[in-house]
């Protein structure tokens, strides 16, 4: 059993660093400073967040992930390649920040219909929690910045 929920702690840790990463390639890629600022802000609760559950993988014994996953790196590569290329908006960043929380959502939802002990379950729809609301700000962001045309 801790070899299994070590390895659904380990997919969250990577999803935490994937988001960390694309929240600061985000912020360097913002134009307004309060989007930059957001940003930033995001990117620390991710590593917050992977920190937490690389504490509570080594508390079971295991070994934690370090970095984000293979997945997270293409896209923010196929993102730096888009940048290069045109010069996007705050509302192209913004939704592309989105997707990427549609995935963290996704990878978290399923972390939780695994038989996580209590304890990690109770951290786990915490840090869902988060995600959601970190997802549902970036949505509306991205929804504000439509209407304005930034």
């Amino acid at each position: 059993m801790a070899t299994n929920v070590v390895s659904v702690l380990n997919d969250l840790i990577e999803t935490s660093k994937d988001g960390e990463k694309g929240f600061r390639k985000a912020a360097e890629d913002a134009h307004d400073a309060q989007l930059k600022a957001m940003f930033l802000s995001r990117a620390e609760d991710c590593a917050r967040g992977a920190r937490e559950l690389q504490d509570v993988v080594q508390g079971l014994g295991g070994k934690p992930e370090s970095g984000g996953s293979m997945s997270g790196a293409l896209h923010r590569g196929w993102v730096d390649v888009k940048s290069a290329v045109t010069s996007r908006s705050d509302h192209e960043i913004l939704a592309e920040c989105e997707k990427g929380e549609d995935v963290a959502k996704k990878r978290y939802h399923d972390a939780l219909e695994k038989g996580l002990p209590l304890d990690v379950r109770t951290i786990v729809e915490r840090q869902y929690e988060g995600v959601l609301q970190n997802h549902d700000r970036v949505r509306d962001l991205r929804d504000q910045y439509a209407t304005t045309g930034r």
